[in-house]
């Protein structure tokens, strides 16, 4: 099964999820409202994820700026 995943989506399964809990994260910071209480942490750890540094470091590779100055766009 993981083999025709890969085959499908041209990535495994882990990565696939991560990549849409990094696409779900990045259209809450979309949304979010800095003034409201939304924080870039809080946003991150709905999504899983832990480390607030990989978080950043991934978001940035996918989007071109850290996960901050989405929130406050």
């Amino acid at each position: 099964m993981q083999y025709a995943f890969r085959r499908y989506h041209d990535t495994t399964p882990a990565r696939y999820a991560r990549r849409v809990r990094l696409d779900r994260a990045h259209r809450d910071l979309l949304d979010g409202d800095p003034a409201a209480g939304d924080t870039v942490a809080a946003i991150a750890a709905r999504w899983g994820f832990v480390d607030a540094k990989r978080f950043a470091t991934d978001y940035r590779a996918a989007y071109g700026q850290p996960p901050s100055h989405t929130l406050r766009s």
